[in-house]
């Protein structure tokens, strides 16, 4: 079964790599979609968060990577996903996950969300939450994989 798990990964967190990694575990192929937003300047280029992402999940087999614009729905079709995963972290994300599978549900009557929570240690995990540790010259090795670390560390000099 195929799964897309959609995303801006701006960057890639070890939240997110748990993700894709339980996702392989459950579902067998995990289609990592990376979502080019028009509407807001990312830290990382496009390419190079898929770079991260790919190197980040060498070791997994059934990780696809793309990249995609517009509706989650219209990705997941192209991609042949009926399935689209999504992580809760507290409350309030299930709020507005919850909207939005109803959304994507409104769009796709045949795509249903799957939520997973996050692994308590990860529970806290944001990428904003990254960028300013890292904007600041905070250790941020055990929160992103080692390639984010590294190319975080080049973007902030620290």
């Amino acid at each position: 079964m195929r799964v897309l798990y959609p995303g801006s990964f701006d960057p890639l967190t070890n939240g997110h790599l748990d993700l894709i990694e339980r996702g392989v575990e459950l579902f067998g192929e995990v289609v990592v979609a990376v979502l080019h937003n028009t509407d807001k300047v990312p830290t990382f280029s496009l390419e190079k968060r898929v770079h991260q992402i790919q190197q980040s999940t060498k070791h997994l087999r059934g990780v696809e990577i793309v990249s995609f614009e517009g509706l989650t729905v219209d990705c997941a079709k192209d991609e042949k996903c009926t399935l689209i995963l999504r992580g809760l972290r507290a409350l309030s994300d299930f709020e507005y996950e919850l909207q939005l599978a109803h959304t994507n549900r409104s769009l796709a009557c045949n795509t249903e969300t799957v939520f997973l929570a996050t692994t308590a240690h990860h529970s806290f995990l944001s990428s904003s939450v990254v960028k300013e540790v890292a904007k600041f010259g905070g250790n941020i090795s055990h929160l992103v994989p080692e390639i984010v670390a590294n190319e975080l560390k080049l973007l902030f000099n620290k």
